[in-house]
């Protein structure tokens, strides 16, 4: 249960974008109640039933809000692992396993935004009800696309459900969808707008619904009271998503003036969600990406710069997301890593980076004016942290320099989680790179295995 905290001799970074400043901060129950004078004079009151923290060298903010993360994918190396190798039951326990990797990195919510067997509508009650620990979760079940949908290509089937999507031929089966959707429990409908054509790759994703129809689904979803998100690339899909109603967009990369002037009108949060790019661009050299596919990545960053600086200028709230789920984004490793691309490429200071974690964060869980501010009567939902993130915000990047993870006025679990060891059949096995015999006659004479054959 949440009980009393003191949090003195820290520095404050309320989230809102203001500058640092020196504080206290007095949590009782869920919420906090007082920060600065206000806080010190409350709680030399309380002789009593108050737990006193002293963060002398480090920062007390709002704990960090990851707009796209997927708990069940389990650091996934391909859409075929996800789609031909995952199990019901197991998947939201090894989900509920991350979400404690997720925790030690600061961040205290998250949207789930589509999942296997739509199982974190259940990781979400189990965490809420006080089954587990874990972040905040708000999340969306299978996401919604056409038969030629997504980014997996042929694997899309023609209909139904596969892996983490549910693919829909026609308005009623729309309707149905977002019907039974929020029966059971999502907090947000997800939609993949653009999805890739094997085929037609080089023109990258392309918008694969009708205007008509993503309307169609905007509007049954918002007359129960359910938002909608979409999995758009590509000036067309944003364009059309941020008409239909849409209201939060991820990656909206490749806007010309067109679909950016809907995005502004309609006032449309984007969590750009360039985290992954930003990785392999950077890193992919050490995993074996070539580097056709790493300079493809940069571009996609470099390309959307502009476009995303002018909506943000123009007043369009900008999120962080990790897609955290496949193996180039961990979980626990990569969450403060979009905050670092914003200070790079977007020209954010760390401070404005921050609050696109926090404050503006909150919407994803549709909570906003709740969590992501230290202010009195917002929850207590508090991170503090070895450094000041006010001047490099990788310092959120290192696990070792979360001191406290609080959510609602409970200190969570932070130790690391037990080692895990490898689930039989759930990873897509391959046999390596193609062997040929110029392979073989280029690596005689060094130190592998074969050599000595």
């Amino acid at each position: 249960m949440p009980s009393n905290y003191f949090f003195e001799n820290g520095t404050i970074i309320d989230g809102t974008g203001a500058a640092a400043r020196p504080g206290a901060v007095l949590v009782e129950d869920d919420k906090i109640t007082a920060i600065g004078e206000d806080a010190t004079g409350r709680a030399s009151q309380m002789a009593h039933g108050v737990t006193r923290i002293d963060a002398r060298g480090m920062t007390v903010m709002p704990g960090l809000i990851d707009a796209h993360v997927h708990l069940s994918f389990d650091d996934a190396q391909s859409n075929a692992e996800i789609f031909y190798h995952r199990r019901n039951a197991l998947s939201a326990l090894v989900a509920a396993y991350n979400a404690r990797k997720v925790l030690r990195a600061g961040v205290t919510s998250i949207l789930d935004p589509d999942s296997v067997y739509e199982c974190m509508i259940d990781v979400r009650d189990a965490i809420e009800s006080g089954v587990m620990e874990g972040p905040r979760v708000a999340c969306g079940a299978y996401a919604l696309m056409t038969s030629v949908g997504g980014t997996a290509g042929r694997l899309i089937p023609d209909h139904g459900v596969i892996g983490w999507g549910k693919v829909l031929k026609d308005k009623d089966e729309i309707v149905a969808e977002v019907r039974r959707q929020i029966k059971i429990g999502a907090d947000w409908i997800k939609v993949h707008v653009t999805g890739l054509i094997p085929r037609q790759k080089h023109k990258g994703e392309l918008s694969v619904w009708m205007p008509d129809e993503l309307k169609l689904l905007c509007d049954v979803a918002h007359d129960l009271g359910t938002p909608v998100v979409g999995h758009c690339r590509g000036a067309k899909a944003v364009r059309d998503a941020a008409n239909a109603g849409f209201d939060l967009i991820y990656h909206a990369t490749g806007m010309d003036d067109e679909a950016l002037e809907a995005v502004i009108d309609k006032r449309v949060p984007i969590a750009p969600t360039l985290t992954f790019q930003a990785n392999m661009a950077d890193f992919g050299e050490t995993v074996g990406a070539d580097k056709g596919l790493r300079d493809f990545f940069r571009s996609e960053i470099t390309d959307s710069v502009e476009t995303l600086k002018r909506a943000y200028a123009a007043g369009v709230p900008l999120l962080c997301g990790s897609e955290s789920g496949f193996s180039m984004v961990p979980y626990g490793e990569w969450h403060y890593r979009e905050m670092e691309v914003f200070t790079r490429y977007l020209g954010f200071t760390p401070l404005q980076a921050v609050q696109c974690a926090t404050q503006a964060g909150a919407f994803a869980l549709r909570m906003k004016g709740k969590i992501g501010v230290i202010a009195p009567g917002y929850l207590a939902d508090v991170i503090c942290v070895d450094g000041d993130p006010s001047k490099d915000v990788a310092v959120l990047g290192d696990p070792g320099r979360i001191k406290h993870v609080m959510i609602g006025g409970k200190m969570m679990d932070i130790s690391p989680p037990a080692a895990r060891k490898a689930i039989s059949g759930w990873r897509h096995a391959t046999m390596g790179g193609q062997l040929t015999r110029e392979l073989v006659a280029s690596n005689r004479g060094s130190k592998s295995a074969w050599a000595k054959t």
